[in-house]
């Protein structure tokens, strides 16, 4: 016998069910009508248990329950006898959402958002959900400012009472931003205000700014940080409105703000736990009493002195400003309360994904040690030292605490490792050089070891050298390095477009360096070298022709080579941050057939212009001479200018002093190299840090012994470059005009160099 219990959905979470029926004990449960929903799923939200008396008031409480899941669009309870039937119908499942149409925000992101509403693949699709899914969607268009979006939901149904959800997006044009307005300025103006704005007015040269939630958010905050900078801790934004006209193309901002008064510093006092003496910390407090209040100044002062308590170990210090406002002298008084916490110690350090380098190789180059206290200076350090390797693309640090300790932490590097050289062949172009080949195997890391290794056969148009070096660059553990190069070298300069001659020449050299400090060392080479200078076939400069009259065609010297580099770059390739500054100096002793002596002289500095631009300048300044008996510079020992290594845009080797019967160049014995560039925000979607584009102005000359350098001398060029550390070689492209060209001049506007060290 089949008894009707209660209605369906709604009428029955609501009302009493139509038909009466009589209260009887349940037997048995059984279910009806489950597709993908689990029995125990239902029991456990199923108030009704075998034993219980089932009534009316809890066959309603029954169907509630149930439906309050959201699994199902219909339910039926029926009585069979002693068993209860539960039918349920369930909803469909979200087999797919797919998205169209979207640009401005990505798929990913769309469907992120949609499941913190509780839409997601898998779900159980509720009808309501559909009206929240455009709620949500158009927040997200509308705080991106595209206030004429569309969106269109649609769901198509699919076997196994599953359910596809289609959005079709129309994303339209973003709003412009027609006119800001700022109400309640006094103390500064209008175009002082809106000239610190993401979000400015419009612009006869560039047109209209996007409007943006986003924007909006960061400029208000810029406006009250420029206040706050400049004393007015009252300042406040009372309001903001945003209106929209009615083709929703077009936004009008109005800012209302309350400047309040200036305030002035009336001294500052230190409190706390101080680790230095005060002596020590007060210089890194910008502010002084008297001086405009500025809360980035205070901000920046805390964090000098919370980064020098983490050098020393203190890695969780807190600085916590303490401000006595004194509203009748507008002035303020600042307590800068430190708590150091507890000095942290270092329990490990870890290296991971060095396949080929070995450990003692990295950790050589630590800073931060085992055991120690973790100062945050020498980790940073550390990890500088490796990028300076050039052994690596990235370097990652992380500190992780140690759990179930205060006071214990772990250093984790992580290293990325470049290719630093193998059995190489190959071929390659250089403005200087012409096409050239190569054969050899050269080793910046030797099998991991951090030792430099190499044999190497080129052959260019120029130059044909073979060459054993080999450099260890700890041959102690002080960090004394110790090499020594074997060569032979013959170079034909008039493929080089300088005098008609060649020299032939082979030598070895003992190199032996030490550091100075981090970022300081010297270095010492010893050698003996023998060059024999060979006239072309073609007529010859008279220069030439005089030295080997002088000091006949074959020499052989004893050069001395000393130098001082002083290196605080972050990376060797391609750095962004830091300087190099080195003093080199060459010197051919008496004992040999020659004696003479080249000092060179560079500064190499990087300069951040805000987060992703940097401007380089580099310098360079040689002068050499001979002494003793040789009476001029060797030829080849001069200086020449012009081409991708010096300044670009000029041909290879073509700058400076000729000779007025060859036209050939023949060099100087001075030369001044002056280069600004200003490196640019990568144009390329490129995280590896293999490519740099910039802007630049090459400016400088060689000059012969005895002529005057002036500014009337020197040449400037302007043009663009590329430099990409391809997986094959490295390239550069540049492209230069010149600024002040004379007659005489040899131009190369584009210039190409592949396969070689920049």
């Amino acid at each position: 016998m089949n008894k009707y219990i209660g209605i369906t959905l709604l009428a029955s979470a609501i009302s009493q069910p139509v038909f009466a029926f009589a209260p009887f004990t349940v037997k048995e449960i059984r279910l009806e009508g489950l597709q993908r929903i689990s029995p125990g799923a239902v029991f456990n939200y199923l108030p009704v248990k075998v034993g219980d008396r089932l009534t009316e008031a809890l066959s309603a409480e029954a169907i509630r329950d149930l439906y309050k899941t959201g699994f199902f669009k219909d339910i039926r309870l029926e009585q069979d006898n002693d068993v209860l039937v539960v039918f349920v119908a369930e909803r469909p499942a979200i087999a797919d959402i797919t998205f169209s149409g979207n640009k401005d925000i990505t798929t990913e992101q769309l469907q992120d958002s949609l499941k913190q509403i509780g839409l997601s693949k898998g779900k159980v699709l509720d009808r309501a959900l559909l009206d929240k899914v455009e709620q949500e969607l158009l927040r997200q268009y509308y705080s991106l400012g595209k206030y004429g979006v569309k969106i269109e939901t649609k769901s198509e149904p699919l076997e196994r009472n599953r359910i596809k959800v289609s959005i079709n997006i129309t994303e339209g044009e973003n709003a412009e931003v027609y006119a800001i307005n700022v109400v309640g300025n006094k103390v500064f103006t209008d175009d002082e205000l809106l000239a610190r704005l993401q979000l400015s007015g419009s612009s006869i040269f560039f047109g209209k700014n996007k409007y943006s939630k986003q924007l909006l958010s960061a400029d208000l905050e810029t406006i009250k940080s420029y206040y706050l900078d400049r004393g007015y801790i009252n300042f406040n934004i009372d309001s903001t409105q945003v209106s929209l006209t009615p083709d929703k193309q077009d936004v009008y901002i109005t800012v209302n703000i309350t400047e309040g008064e200036k305030y002035f510093v009336r001294d500052i006092k230190l409190a706390g736990e101080l680790i230095f003496p005060e002596k020590e910390i007060m210089p890194l407090i910008s502010l002084k009493s008297g001086d405009v209040f500025s809360r980035r100044e205070i901000v920046e002062s805390t964090k000098r002195i919370s980064e020098k308590l983490a050098e020393q170990g203190y890695a969780f210090a807190n600085v916590n400003i303490v401000p006595d406002v004194d509203k009748d002298t507008k002035t303020i008084g600042l307590t800068l309360f430190v708590d150091p916490g507890h000095r942290v110690y270092v329990r490990r350090i870890n290296i991971s994904n060095n396949t080929k380098t070995k450990d003692e190789v990295i950790r050589r180059e630590f800073r931060q040690m085992e055991g120690d206290w973790m100062s945050t200076k020498q980790v940073a350090q550390s990890r500088t030292r490796l990028n300076r390797t050039g052994y690596f693309d990235r370097v990652n640090v992380e500190t992780p605490s140690v759990p179930g300790t205060d006071d214990q932490v772990d250093v984790n590097y992580s290293v990325s490792e470049r290719p630093t050289g193998n059995l190489s062949a190959g071929i390659g172009y250089s403005d200087t050089q012409g096409f050239l080949m190569n054969l050899g195997v050269t080793q910046d890391n030797f099998v991991g070891t951090g030792k430099r290794i190499g044999i190497t056969l080129d052959n260019s148009q120029v130059t044909k050298r073979l060459s054993i070096d080999y450099f260890d660059p700890y041959y102690t553990l002080d960090g004394v390095s110790r090499g020594f190069s074997l060569y032979y070298r013959n170079i034909d300069a008039a493929e080089a477009q300088i005098s008609n001659y060649t020299t032939d020449s082979y030598g070895a050299k003992l190199v032996h360096a030490m550091p100075l400090s981090e970022i300081d060392n010297i270095r010492f080479s010893f050698g003996y070298d023998k060059t024999e200078l060979e006239l072309g076939s073609l007529q010859v400069s008279q220069d030439i022709l005089d030295f080997i009259n002088e000091n006949g065609s074959v020499y052989g010297t004893y050069p001395i080579n000393a130098s001082w580099v002083r290196d605080s770059r972050n990376k060797r390739i391609l750095a962004s941050e830091g300087a190099l500054t080195s003093v080199d100096t060459e010197i051919a002793p008496p004992g040999g057939d020659l004696e003479y002596y080249r000092i060179n002289f560079r500064h190499l500095r990087y300069f951040a212009l805000g987060k992703i631009t940097t401007l380089s300048v580099n310098a360079r300044v040689g002068i050499g001479d001979s002494f003793g008996k040789t009476t001029r510079l060797p030829p080849y020992k001069n200086y020449f200018a012009g081409g991708s290594r010096t300044i670009r845009g000029f041909d290879p080797n073509s700058m400076g002093p000729r000779d007025p019967v060859t036209d050939e160049s023949l060099g100087g014995n001075r030369m001044l190299i002056g280069n600004i560039e200003l490196i640019l925000p990568n144009p390329f979607d490129d995280t590896s840090g293999s490519t740099r584009f910039s802007g630049f102005i090459d400016g400088g000359n060689v000059f012969r012994k005895g002529d005057a350098i002036s500014a009337a001398e020197l040449r400037y060029t302007a043009g663009l470059s590329l430099i990409w550390i391809s997986p094959i070689a490295p390239m550069q492209f540049s492209y230069a005009i010149p600024l002040n060209k004379k007659d005489g001049d040899k131009l190369q506007p584009f210039q190409f160099t592949f396969g070689m060290a920049f």
